[in-house]
């Protein structure tokens, strides 16, 4: 596997069943690389093995004044000195490469699952934790697969080096093969501590990092209710409880290097001495103690790659949990978790017809414009989900039915080619007009069509000011992250005409005029009904404005459908729906006489009001 070969076509199916096996799946993907990876550590390696040798028998030559061996000494230490660099080089590359091809690998794994879920995934798991693992964990993880091969190629010098000393001289070689094992192995009582105080560090700044981004969220609320330095000590909190736990880790790291400086030194200094004792004795040559002492001094090298590999595994154990966890999640595809009544395979016809929802008994007939009231927004943007065909939260909840076809049954790609949701906090990515509205769609609908639908004009005229070229095109001009140059009604109308574009068989909107006043809103209902004549349409939402226009509404209360009929029928005959679309109290509803035209009730109510000031900030 090559840099230049990446993404993969097909990530491969991982092994979640826990961190350790995800992360041997990862080391077993790469075996080609970590065999490449090893073969150039070897190579090195026993290039820095060889030194000592070279060394001693020059040392020797010099002492017995033969001019031939010191000539040949130095002309194998000049191919030693090859052998050390092209090895040094080369295990680089292949290295870095299994680092960047494992974390490209997961950072592939993670987004497909996160197409997968949907909105979903944050339900089931938190959204700083999913950050955490798409950044910090995917490098700790591509730290521990590229660190392997290094260490099995130390490991492999160090056992070449220990046999080599027993043969080259057995008295002082006995002394290198049974230190070298004690060393090795003397820091393992000391891993658990140090791992489960990094798994503590981990945790302590998985919680500072969702907290920070629900904080960044929230800020405009924070702001409005003062709450903005509440929760920025908060954060100052959790982020010192990271600081306190960093150094807590640190401080065993430290003892852990410190062990690995202090035993390798014990060890050399035995050597040394005992070396000399033979050496006076006359039982060792003046080289063979220069050869050994080199060899013990430089197998400092190769016993770093012990700690480093400990230092990474406990770092990414942790961190490959994460990412199991995430990526364990399954999309639910029907309530037994056994069969959906859809044979397996993509089918050979996407399915089209009416829109139902078993759960609720929400009907949306194929080809009309269906809106849907529901007094919790929570529950109307899960609803909104399910009929997108996005996964269930749990495998209790029945299928949504397109046309007869269970949605969950379909494969993603199908589902999502004929249901497109757009929920009430839609995303633009940065880039410009002319690409945000360049998506997947049927060629039926142009950009100009769906911007005027959407009543984008203030929006191109706010781009051609923002243009740094007077005559630059508006679909031309950058975007900011999130749209953030725009106000909140222009990025909600943005990617409405985003959506319209698209030319689904049924389009979900959730709340798609919430950020816009009155009389914009009017005319964008108007224009979604006229673009969308003859197609599925489903719109949650509350305004009198939009309800007007659907030609069939849907009141859902507590989970199931209460009534349905048209916008002036239910103000009439259903008072929670009444009590829902004009934001009256209970003492509201229970005042109001019977067959009492809305139009007669005064539009200033307290409710009304709220609305109305709702309004006025989102669009700022």
């Amino acid at each position: 596997m090559q840099i230049r070969d990446l993404p993969y076509t097909d990530p491969g199916e991982p092994d979640v069943r826990s961190g350790p096996r995800f992360l041997y799946w990862l080391g077993r993907n790469q075996l080609s690389g970590q065999l490449k990876a090893l073969g150039w550590g070897l190579l090195q390696q026993c290039g820095i093995a060889g030194l000592p040798l070279t060394v001693g028998f020059a040392v020797q030559a010099a002492i017995d004044r033969s001019g031939s061996r010191l000539a040949l000494a130095a002309g194998l230490n000049v191919l030693l000195g090859v052998a050390i660099a092209v090895g040094e080089t080369m295990l680089h590359r292949t290295a870095v490469t299994n680092w960047i091809t494992a974390a490209a690998r997961v950072q592939q794994l993670l987004a497909r699952k996160t197409a997968e879920l949907g909105s979903v995934l944050t339900r089931r798991v938190a959204a700083g934790e999913v950050v955490a693992v798409s950044t910090g964990d995917v490098e700790k993880i591509g730290w521990f697969v590229e660190a392997l091969s290094r260490f099995a190629a130390a490991a492999a010098a160090l056992v070449i080096i220990c046999v080599g000393l027993l043969i080259y001289a057995p008295a002082l070689g006995i002394v290198v093969a049974i230190g070298v094992p004690v060393l090795a192995l003397a820091v393992l009582p000391l891993l658990p501590r140090a791992t489960k105080r990094a798994d503590i560090q981990r945790e302590k700044a998985g919680r500072a990092t969702e907290l920070a981004s629900d904080t960044v969220a929230g800020l405009r609320v924070l702001r409005g209710i003062g709450g903005e330095e509440l929760f920025l000590g908060r954060y100052r909190e959790a982020s010192q409880e990271v600081r306190r736990a960093a150094v807590r880790s640190a401080r065993m790291w430290s003892l852990i290097s410190a062990v690995q400086v202090l035993l390798p030194g014990l060890l050399l200094i035995t050597v040394v001495l005992y070396g000399a004792h033979l050496a006076l004795a006359g039982r060792i040559s003046v080289g063979e103690l220069v050869t050994v002492y080199s060899a013990v001094t430089l197998m400092m090298y190769p016993l770093q790659h012990f700690e480093e590999i400990a230092m990474a595994y406990s770092f990414s154990r942790p961190s490959a949990k994460r990412a199991a966890r995430v990526l364990a999640l399954q999309r639910v595809t029907d309530p037994a978790g056994t069969d959906t009544g859809v044979p397996s395979g993509r089918p050979a016809a996407l399915p089209s017809g009416d829109l139902y929802d078993p759960a609720t008994g929400l009907l949306a007939p194929e080809g009309r414009f269906t809106a849907v009231v529901c007094g919790d927004p929570d529950a109307a943007g899960r609803l909104a989900d399910r009929l997108g065909g996005h996964p269930a939260e749990s495998a209790g909840e029945s299928s949504v039915l397109l046309g007869g076809v269970a949605l969950d049954g379909l494969p993603l790609e199908g589902a999502r080619t004929v249901v497109l949701v757009q929920d009430k906090d839609p995303v633009l990515l940065s880039g410009t007009l002319r690409e945000l509205l360049d998506v997947p769609s049927s060629g039926q609908v142009g950009a100009a069509d769906a911007l005027a639908a959407a009543q984008c004009g203030d929006v191109l005229e706010a781009l051609a000011q923002a243009s740094v070229d007077p005559g630059q095109d508006p679909m031309d001009t950058r975007i900011t992250e999130r749209g953030r140059s725009l106000s909140g009604g222009q990025r909600q109308r943005l990617a409405l005409a985003r959506s319209l574009v698209t030319d689904p068989e049924v389009l979900v909107l959730d709340e798609p005029t919430s950020a816009v006043d009155s009389h914009t809103e009017a005319r964008v209902a108007d224009g979604i009904k006229r673009l969308r004549a003859g197609r599925t349409t489903v719109v949650f939402t509350s305004s009198p404005l939009l309800l007007d226009l659907a030609e069939r509404i849907v009141f859902v209360h507590e989970g199931e459908v209460a009534s349905v009929g048209v916008h002036r029928e239910l103000v009439h005959a259903d008072a929670r729906y009444r009590a829902v679309v004009t934001r009256e109290t209970d003492g509201e509803a229970t005042n109001a006489m019977p067959g009492t035209p809305s139009s007669a009730k005064p539009r200033t109510t307290p409710g009304t009001m709220s609305r109305a000031m709702e309004k006025v900030e989102e669009s700022a």
